[in-house]
């Protein structure tokens, strides 16, 4: 395992009752970067994301960060290594805030607790444009100063903010690379066929 990247995976794989969700995914997150995680829905990204937050345990393989082995660790263990998972801040009394600012809230909640590595699922999911905006642009704030790993549905947002972007379909890595590259994949355009082929090609 190399010092370049935060966070490394090793056949990360998660099974339910003979199901495979992740399979034996291999994730390399790069120091100072914004990491991308997309794929077609039952791709495994939820799955993926709730093994490296550890509210859920691998079947097998194994999870490094920083240099340190946690795949036996405990959600509030890797918290206070510099991992956190948004989640958790979720229901913090703000109720008359729209939307996108308590998305913007969670964050700035997150942050005070100066993680270098900040997992974040889906952050602009279900605002408007202008809420989506400015999340994308807080979120290019905080990457200014560590490393951020997202789940994130939005390609727009993924052009315009991932340095790599890896792709999941059905449990396993399809391809990884920049967007410019990902985009142009002929497998990753037959696996988002469909409603979400042309969002793919005609997110810049």
């Amino acid at each position: 395992m190399s010092g370049d990247f935060i966070l490394e995976t090793a056949d990360l794989t998660k099974e339910f009752k003979g199901f495979v969700a992740v399979d034996k995914v291999n994730l390399r997150v790069r120091r100072g970067t914004i990491h991308a995680l997309i794929g077609p829905n039952g791709a495994g990204k939820t799955t993926c994301f709730n093994l490296l937050t550890k509210f859920l345990t691998p079947t097998s393989g194994r999870i490094v960060f920083d240099g340190t082995d946690i795949t036996a660790e405990k959600p509030a263990a890797i918290a206070r290594r510099g991992i956190v998972d948004l989640e958790a801040y979720a229901a913090l009394p703000a109720v008359e805030l729209s939307y996108g600012r308590k998305r913007a809230l969670e964050i700035a909640t997150t942050l005070a607790m100066s993680p270098t590595l900040m997992l974040l699922d889906e952050p602009t999911q279900g605002m408007g444009l202008e809420d989506v905006d400015r999340i994308r642009e807080l979120i290019k704030k905080v990457a200014a100063s560590r490393t951020v790993l997202m789940v994130e549905h939005n390609m727009s947002v993924v052009a315009r903010l991932a340095d790599t972007i890896t792709v999941l379909a059905r449990g396993a890595t399809l391809a990884e690379g920049p967007y410019s590259e990902v985009s142009k994949n002929p497998m990753v355009i037959e696996a988002y066929m469909g409603s979400s082929q042309t969002e793919l090609v005609g997110a810049h």
